[in-house]
């Protein structure tokens, strides 16, 4: 999740990006007009659908690229990888409290807000536990990177059903930050591990006839509806096998749409994927807020729509707008919050050179 660089990017991998914060927005915004209006809406189906494979896919893509980094010296590695997402997570965290904090106050006083700020530096808060997993994530990726791959991904698959069995017999420990390390990690892993694969893979797709590759998704899409409205979905074995599959299937996707008119828009919001995880918490609220007070619209999907549209564009909007300003520093790290290198750290490697720069 970076925002625009001046470095040579992957299409499909952008539009698989796109894909997935467009996906993770709309989760939020269907869930949050549904309780406020209490009962769901014809969206609410599509947003099951896609739960098995919504946010391993993002976690997949996000390891795609981190072979180009993973020799680096820690101090570099960390600053890259930890201090990045470390900084924004402080930041935006503080700005979610700024916006909730009120009525934290009011139910659990002005010690419950300080309390519950400083459990949001240990335990992920809100929206933003994506950004907080990913720094964990690139963390323990190097830290095991001397042992066996094929057993760390074993062991991630092992975690991944334990956390769904856990799940089925609702003995979760109630940690997110445990959680979903045991549910996501293996996913984060196999994009690091098999980059080479995968990319093998999505230039397989590109050369297949396009009514092929959609007669597959179509098949895919299919297998995906009967066993999510089944109730097996989230089975120990069978959510893994489903999150792996339907990573593939937005892959392919992906490659489907290079050449489409919606390539640009959803190319755009890839590069710019943090930007929209970052802000979507302030435009959805305000849309849904503004569309469920007046009344505009009687139809809790269609305003479920609305809200995911807000919450895509809104934050675009205000990037473009806050650029090479003094607000600049919302979605642009300062160099005050940067690692300094040590003299001699930081150079150029050839097998760096060699791997893909998006990040």
């Amino acid at each position: 999740m970076t925002a625009v660089t001046s470095r040579p990017r992957v299409t499909w991998v952008d539009i698989a990006k796109g894909i997935c914060i467009i996906l993770v927005v709309m989760m939020h915004s269907t869930l949050g007009v549904e309780k406020a209006v209490g009962h769901p809406s014809w969206l609410n189906h599509f947003v099951e659908w896609a739960r098995p494979f919504r946010m391993p896919d993002f976690f997949m893509i996000s390891g795609l690229f981190l072979a180009a980094r993973i020799n680096r010296p820690w101090r570099d590695y960390l600053d890259k990888k930890v201090v990045h997402f470390a900084y924004f997570y402080v930041l935006w965290m503080t700005i979610q409290f700024l916006t909730k904090g009120y009525g934290i106050y009011q139910a659990q006083g002005g010690a419950g807000l300080l309390i519950n700020y400083a459990l949001g530096l240990v335990e992920p808060f809100g929206t933003l536990w994506f950004i907080y997993l990913l720094a964990v994530f690139f963390v323990v990726a190097k830290l095991t990177k001397p042992l066996p791959p094929l057993l760390i991904f074993a062991a991630g698959a092992a975690m991944e059903m334990l956390h769904a069995a856990m799940v089925t017999h609702d003995a979760t420990t109630g940690w997110l930050l445990v959680d979903e390390f045991l549910a996501k990690f293996v996913y984060f892993y196999a994009g690091y591990w098999l980059a080479p694969r995968i990319f093998g893979l999505a230039e397989r797709f590109a050369a297949l006839k396009p009514a092929a590759l959609l007669a597959g998704l179509v098949v895919w899409g299919v297998f995906e509806y009967f066993a999510v409205v089944s109730g097996h979905s989230k089975d120990p074995g069978v959510s893994l096998v489903l999150g792996f599959i339907g990573a593939l299937a937005v892959i392919a996707t992906s490659v489907l749409l290079t050449r489409s008119v919606a390539a640009p828009v959803l190319n755009y919001l890839g590069a710019n994927s943090i930007v929209v995880y970052l802000a979507f918490f302030l435009f959805m609220a305000a849309a849904r807020t503004l569309l469920l007070r007046f009344n505009i619209m009687a139809d809790t999907g269609m305003v479920s729509l609305l809200v995911t549209l807000a919450g895509v564009a809104g934050p675009v909007v205000l990037h473009r707008a806050v650029k090479d300003t003094r607000l600049s520093f919302l979605f642009k790290r300062p160099n005050w919050a940067k690692l300094a290198p040590r003299d001699g750290e930081w150079h150029s490697r050839p097998h760096d050179r060699k791997q893909p720069s998006q990040a």
